[in-house]
């Protein structure tokens, strides 16, 4: 297929998201799904006693895939009205069914169900590669759990920490995302057939009062569809909270992956870790030597998108009126797809870049160090305590010589704290007896035994669980 240039493409389709949320949110996607939506209700009504024949719900099923597209968009542009062109266009191909097609529904009957159908299908794609980006940051934090390194608070040295431990901050947070979109899941209920505004008159209509029949009848169109309920009380369309919970849920994905970018982006300056970059890739095209960090960039920008989206559902929301009004549709079918594409984007980035990140040990190991002697200062005032000095005199010779060894750096010097000490009578300690006491190892309280602990009891059950959904890679476009 030759490429588009003379209209705007949305670089979510030409750039970002994997063919599987495109299709998702396709066209094809929406009107067989509203197709199977109305074999359901055929089916049940049909089951439940309504003048619907075995060879009417034979020929809609034989008629799902097949849409005839140029029937249903001519009869459109004549009468307005999305749902009842696609009414027409079934009934042109399944001529004994057209007078049964959408018995007792109304438009939102397919237009509300098929929304809930697609989003649910979405966040088990979401859910499938949050699960493989987790699998790469454990097999991570398992090779590196003991490495120390330096750790930041006010991104100012404070104590170590280890490469391992942070990658589980990062899988801690993603995590948290992972069980709201299990929540979300398992939480997702159809809107059933409630009629124009929620009362299910029309169906009163058909079964002559019988509501244990129209009971029975939405049980029967959610079991077809892969529901077990459908939501107790609505106006003519589901609540729209329902989709700004789900987009909040993929603005909290967006947050964590956000966050493990932007430390990326840092720890890359700082030259102890850095993304995958391919051999012929070119980082700038005016200074050759520049490794940007392209990727972890774009899962900002990209993270920065669905933060905002997020507020599109909320609002929509907020302004419904009664038992619905229309300002919800252009919105909704822009904001929810968006979303959706901007995560799968972000998710497959994410994929690839937890899949080869570059550590850079020795650079880890000269930045810590070059603190480390600052961080030691407790460790060496006990064991100068321990020699006989004056507890309270060593302090403050301590924070002298801490401050002069710090302006000696920033004036482009070595860190010559242990020195300084060592050479001050006060210590009664030797430069031997110091460089003892800095032993990165010996900083990092807990960490490797956190890292362990947190991939045996919360990330390898996880993994285990879901070993069917692993393996997933990214391809990426530039």
């Amino acid at each position: 297929m030759s490429k588009n240039y003379n209209s705007y493409e949305s670089p979510f389709c030409t750039r970002y998201a994997s063919p599987e949320m495109q299709f998702i949110f396709s066209a094809d996607k929406k009107f067989t799904t509203w197709r199977r939506l109305w074999v359901a209700l055929a089916r049940a009504e049909m089951k439940l006693g309504l003048p619907v024949t075995q060879e009417q719900v034979d020929e809609l099923e034989a008629h799902i895939d097949d849409i005839n597209y140029d029937v249903a968009e001519k009869r459109e542009k004549e009468v307005r009205h999305d749902v009842m062109s696609h009414v027409y266009a079934y009934g042109q191909q399944c001529p004994k069914a057209a007078g049964i097609i959408h018995l007792g529904a109304t438009s939102c009957y397919v237009g509300d169900n098929t929304d809930i159908i697609i989003m649910r299908d979405a966040l088990l794609l979401v859910k499938k590669k949050l699960l493989n980006v987790i699998a790469n940051l454990a097999k991570f934090a398992e090779e590196y759990k003991a490495m120390p390194c330096l750790a930041y608070t006010h991104l100012q040295p404070a104590q170590p920490t280890t490469v391992g431990k942070r990658a589980t901050l990062w899988m801690n947070e993603l995590l948290m995302d992972l069980e709201e979109v299990e929540y979300r899941i398992d939480n997702l209920k159809l809107l059933g057939q409630k009629g124009t505004t929620g009362t299910q008159a029309s169906f009163v209509e058909l079964f002559k009062g019988d509501s244990s029949k129209i009971k029975e009848l939405e049980k029967m169109i959610a079991e077809e569809m892969g529901f077990s309920v459908c939501v107790p009380v609505s106006g003519q369309t589901y609540s729209r909270k329902i989709d700004s919970q789900v987009l909040a849920t993929l603005s909290g994905i967006a947050q964590s992956c956000s966050k493990f970018s932007n430390d990326l982006r840092l720890l890359q300056n700082f030259e102890e870790m850095a993304e995958p970059f391919e051999k012929n890739q070119i980082g700038s095209s005016a200074m050759p030597y520049k490794r940007n960090p392209m990727r972890s960039e774009r899962i900002t920008s990209l993270a920065r998108y669905i933060m905002i989206d997020s507020l599109n559902p909320a609002f929509t929301a907020g302004t419904q009126w009664f038992e619905r009004t229309l300002d919800d549709s252009a919105n909704k079918r822009v904001s929810v797809a968006e979303g959706f594409l901007a995560v799968d984007a972000i998710l497959n980035i994410m994929m690839n870049v937890t899949d080869g990140i570059v550590v850079f040990p020795e650079m880890i190991k000269r930045r810590l160090m070059a603190k480390l002697p600052f961080m030691a200062t407790e460790n060496i005032m006990m064991r100068a305590v321990e020699n006989g000095g004056d507890r309270q005199e060593l302090h403050e010779e301590l924070r002298r010589h801490s401050h002069a060894a710090a302006a000696q750096v920033r004036e482009g010097g070595e860190n010559d704290l242990s020195e300084r000490i060592a050479n001050d009578p006060a210590f009664k300690i030797t430069k031997e007896e110091i460089e003892a006491l800095l032993i990165p190892e010996n900083y990092v309280g807990r960490a490797p035994e956190q890292t362990e602990e947190f991939l045996a009891e919360f990330i390898k059950p996880l993994l285990e669980r879901n070993k069917d959904l692993l393996g997933e890679k990214a391809e990426l476009s530039v």
